[in-house]
């Protein structure tokens, strides 16, 4: 039989498989909690300056008083005027960190092993993340941000492919689906954590904590079995699915599965990274899912971190940019698996959607009345919200099972230039009010477009290999005009190799 058979035979989402999937869903809390952390800790609070003469001589120093109840990287180095790029600096080093986590760990996830790279991120993550919280400088505070964004580079993407990877291909859109809709519950409550914790220092150690926990019960999960399966260890593969079997209450089954095309020709090419660019078919997909990825990236993170420009309450600020992602998953579930709808149109109209809505922000008024700038905002992040769940859905699903998370790591690092772009967006205030709000309408309505140029997955078959993406049988399932630009440049290939 093969894999999907397999997991239909031993249960697709049984009751081990819904204990695994929890496990790391809930993980996504702690990520939100190290994702958000510099809006808190980094929060400016009112201040004046005021000039003090010291003794007799004419030596005046500037003496500031912060006002108000705030505890922050700010208040206690001062990081204000000329220091003040330094808050912006320490959130882009984290995304900075995360994008070289995903240039390393992702390919090596695909080589080595899923649960090794998860742990590893996952445990150094935690550790470095205690180290954030007892930094005694600014240094030390940012170098720490940059090495926590590393680990959870290398950890945070193979999580989310465990989620796909331990359940039938009918439920990958529920598991990412929960996944990102758990990271927005996070935000929410992150802001309620740091409503009642407002040390800084106590802030950023109680948002660690649960990653200690999570980290003990990931230990107990098992390999991949289709990254098993995908690199020739079917054995392995078929021992963890039959144990799955058991967990799910159906007994001791017997599962014998196909050997993978690609893995029975000893002389085939373990796949890496830059085949993402040189295989016909995975290049278009890769450039084009790699400027989406980056659009999702810097409208997302741009409106969150925007919850700490804005006036009044912070906390119910970023918990309320965090909440209004939630009725997005529902809508997420429903369109993405509606033939007339499906995963490409469904993400385009929202990326669309996102920005239309960045651009009207910008001809009313910024509060007032029920239509403001800050709630069009809050739409805005409703969409871009819809559109990022389902790019993590989609770019599973085009990407075959070898190379898979090599793909979700190319482009979670172009998401990644996103977010290291993002804290400096609002900078742009200085040229014009609105300049912010129209980078982030052009940039989610030219992806939009682009995501257009994509093959619908909805309802077709995962590939495994490489071998079966390129398979006519395989190409015949895509829709007609992308099933003919991908078989041209499939056929170009071939032409060029027998040349």
């Amino acid at each position: 039989m093969d894999l999907e058979e397999a997991f239909q035979v031993v249960g697709e989402f049984g009751k081990h498989q819904k204990r695994m999937i929890t496990i790391l869903v809930f993980l996504q809390i702690y990520m939100a909690f190290q994702t958000m952390l510099i809006i808190l800790v980094g929060a400016v609070p009112e201040y004046h300056v005021e000039p003090v003469t010291e003794g007799g001589d004419s030596d005046i120093t500037q003496s500031v008083k912060f006002t108000g109840d705030v505890s922050s990287i700010v208040t206690e180095w001062y990081l204000i005027k000329h220091q003040a790029y330094k808050v912006n600096l320490a959130g882009s080093l984290f995304f900075a960190g995360v994008l070289i986590g995903n240039i390393l760990f992702g390919p090596l996830s695909d080589k080595i092993g899923r649960k090794p790279v998860f742990l590893t991120g996952l445990f150094f993550e935690v550790l470095f993340g205690y180290g954030t919280a007892l930094a005694p400088s600014y240094e030390w505070f940012a170098v720490s941000r940059l090495l926590v964004g590393l680990m959870n580079g290398g950890m945070s993407l193979v999580s989310f492919v465990l989620t796909q990877e331990y359940v039938g291909k009918s439920y990958w859109a529920m598991t990412g689906t929960l996944t990102n809709m758990t990271f927005a519950v996070g935000i929410a409550l992150f802001g309620a954590l740091g409503y009642y914790v407002r040390p800084w220092r106590n802030l950023a150690t109680v948002a660690n904590c649960p990653g200690l926990l999570l980290f003990l019960l990931c230990v107990t999960l098992p390999e991949s079995p289709r990254w098993l399966y995908s690199r020739g260890h079917t054995k392995q593969s078929e021992d963890i699915l039959q144990d799955f079997a058991v967990r799910n209450g159906k007994g001791r089954i017997p599962v014998k599965l196909r050997r993978p095309v690609s893995t029975s020709s000893p002389n085939s090419a373990s796949p890496g990274v830059f085949q993402l660019f040189t295989h016909p078919i995975l290049r278009w997909r890769t450039v084009v899912l790699m400027y989406v990825w980056y659009a999702c990236s810097l409208v997302y993170y741009g409106l969150t971190l925007n919850a700490s420009e804005d006036k009044g309450n912070r906390y119910l600020s970023v918990s309320m940019y965090g909440l209004v992602e939630l009725p997005a998953y529902p809508l997420c579930m429903y369109f993405i698996n509606k033939q007339w709808a499906g995963r490409r149109k469904s993400m385009a109209n929202f990326l669309t959607f996102a920005g239309v809505s960045c651009l009207l922000t910008t001809v009313v008024p910024v509060s007032g009345s029920l239509i403001s700038a800050t709630s069009l905002a809050l739409v805005g992040k409703l969409m871009v919200s819809a559109a990022f769940n389902i790019a993590y859905v989609y770019t599973s699903e085009l990407y075959p099972t070898v190379i898979r998370n090599a793909g979700l790591g190319v482009c979670s690092m172009s998401c990644r230039v996103g977010g290291i772009l993002a804290p400096f967006v609002p900078s742009l205030k200085s040229l014009h009010a609105s300049m912010p709000f129209m980078v982030f309408c052009l940039c989610g309505i030219s992806a939009g477009c682009l995501g257009l140029l994509l093959p619908e997955t909805l309802n077709k078959p995962a590939a495994e290999t490489l071998d079966e993406l390129s398979s006519p049988t395989y190409q015949r399932i895509l829709e007609p005009q992308v099933h003919l630009l991908e078989e041209k440049h499939l056929v170009d290939h071939n032409g060029a190799d027998s040349d």
